[in-house]
C-alpha cells in the first residue's frame, strides 16, 4: 500500500544559509548617511518661507 503524500514529502524544506556580504556594517551605515544627506533638501527658515508666501 502506498504511503500518504505528507509522509513522502519532507515537512519543511531546508533553507540555504544567507550569503555573506562583502560590505561591512560600517560602510553600509556610512553610505546610508551619505545618501540621506544628499537626497534631503535643506530646511529653510520659517520666516523665509512666510516671506515668500506673502509676496
Amino acid at each position: 500500500m502506498p504511503a500518504p503524500e505528507r509522509e513522502v514529502q519532507p515537512q519543511s524544506p531546508q533553507a540555504d544559509p544567507p550569503p555573506v556580504s562583502a560590505v561591512s556594517m560600517k560602510d553600509l551605515l556610512a553610505s546610508c548617511a551619505a545618501a540621506t544627506a544628499v537626497s534631503t533638501p535643506p530646511r529653510g527658515e520659517p520666516e523665509d518661507e512666510q516671506g515668500l508666501d506673502a509676496a
